[in-house]
């Protein structure tokens, strides 16, 4: 029989072993995944630093920022990149998944980050500055602006020991690529297909003076507050400039036909798409916009040859093309990716446009038409109802029906002529046989 000493250090011993295994040395670590997945728009940086504290305050062993971007606004990028510096955080940046892209703006925030990897076939580069002119997207050749954004790229990739002849490629020649040729180059230090290949192959690193211990870590995906939320989507370049359009619209629509509330749905779209832009709005175009306006009002409250209704969808569809975000540095893209911009904001605006064109020509259409009341005075109508003096039935001309009165008793199916129209009734007489 086990004596009660021998059962005691038999637990004692039990517990030592249970203390001391590495399973339980201490609590599992936990990674927090940020996933940018658009453009990067004035509220990126507001969702960057909320991750950034989020990941302080919740003892995250470090911040993977996923990029899968054609770029944005370069205030923004560098309020992220001032961000990832003054964390304490470990911050891996990964364009990911596979196939994807981090251009321009996503291209710097990617060197800048104290890890950089990439998914296979991803590509990163395509970061010269581009600028809108009155002959199309042309290279910003400005050394000012050149060489700050230069002086940028060369820094971070010297901060975070890589290739600073190839970070200032990307920008003044333009360079693209992938993820074999961003490794060899030294721009990049790891390519992992998946996000838990990557904290495998991350594990040991030294990384703002605390070694990274991720390859078993619970992964955590960053969900920004509904506010965030919010305001990422209306944010976006398309969203904001089609809510502005849309506004607009039915702020013309509220104007041309009081009381159905158009006005009000239109200055709710145009004030978040405001806010969405981050009150970042051309002035000329926002000039256009109001006198397109103001002569599309005009033609549909005033009579005329449609001159001021198409002059008004000139200067709106001008307007809406100019409202784009793609000027520099607000808007930080490659040129394909603006022309695109360009493309998916002037197409809705161009039909929206046509539309209201066809609704002012039938409003024209209707101003111009003679009356109507005395073409009927004179044709032949069906009773479809048996029609006696003092009551009233209906009758049936050119497929509508009216009220009608006689004078003297008209059979069901019998024709009639109409002699006169008092309001909404006809008056009219059987048609006698001799007829």
């Amino acid at each position: 029989m086990v004596s009660k000493r021998s059962y005691l250090l038999s637990i004692i011993f039990l517990l030592v072993i249970i203390f001391l295994s590495p399973a339980c040395a201490g609590e599992q670590q936990k990674v927090l995944v940020l996933e940018i997945s658009d453009s990067i728009t004035p509220v990126s940086d507001d969702i960057v630093l909320d991750a950034i504290s989020m990941a302080e305050s919740g003892g995250f062993a470090a911040l993977v920022i996923t990029l899968n971007t054609p770029g944005g606004g370069l205030d923004e990028t560098f309020s992220i990149i001032e961000s990832i510096d003054q964390t304490e955080v470990p911050v891996i940046g990964y364009v990911y998944p596979e196939g994807v892209k981090a251009w321009s703006a996503g291209t710097l925030i990617l060197i800048s980050t104290d890890i950089a990897a990439m998914a296979p076939h991803t590509i990163i580069g395509s970061a010269q500055p581009v600028e809108m002119s009155a002959t199309g997207i042309e290279p910003i050749e400005d050394s000012k602006i050149v060489n700050a954004i230069v002086a940028l790229a060369r820094e971070k990739a010297l901060m975070h020991g890589r290739n600073e002849t190839v970070a200032e490629e990307f920008i003044t020649k333009n360079l693209n690529l992938n993820a074999e040729s961003a490794l060899d180059v030294g721009v990049i230090e790891i390519i992992a297909p998946t996000i838990e290949d990557l904290l495998v192959q991350v594990d040991g690193e030294v990384i703002k003076g605390k070694t990274l211990n991720t390859s078993d870590a619970a992964i955590e995906y960053y969900t920004p507050p509904i506010r965030l939320s919010f305001m990422n989507i209306i944010s976006n370049p398309l969203i904001s400039s089609i809510l502005m359009m849309l506004g607009i619209y039915g702020v013309v629509f509220g104007i041309s036909n009081p009381g159905v509330g158009a006005e009000i749905f239109g200055i709710i779209a145009i004030t978040l798409g405001l806010i969405g832009t981050g009150f970042d709005v051309n002035i000329g175009a926002v000039f256009l916009l109001l006198v397109g306006i103001a002569l599309v009002v005009l033609e549909l409250q005033a009579p005329g040859f449609g001159v001021f209704g198409i002059s008004g969808m000139i200067c709106l569809i001008a307007g809406s093309i100019l409202l784009v975000p793609t000027s520099f540095p607000n808007y930080y893209t490659p040129a394909d990716f603006q022309k695109t911009m360009m493309i998916s904001i002037a197409a809705p605006t161009v039909v929206i446009g046509i539309v209201m064109v066809f609704a002012i020509y039938k409003v024209m259409e209707v101003r111009h038409r003679r009356p109507v009341v005395g073409e009927i005075i004179g044709d032949i109508a069906q009773a479809i109802d048996p029609l006696e003096p003092g009551t009233a039935g209906f009758v049936r001309h050119k497929g509508e029906y009216w009220k009608a009165r006689v004078d003297e008793p008209v059979a069901k199916g019998e024709k009639v002529e109409i002699i006169e129209k008092d309001g909404i009734v006809l008056v009219v007489k059987r048609i006698s046989q001799k007829d």
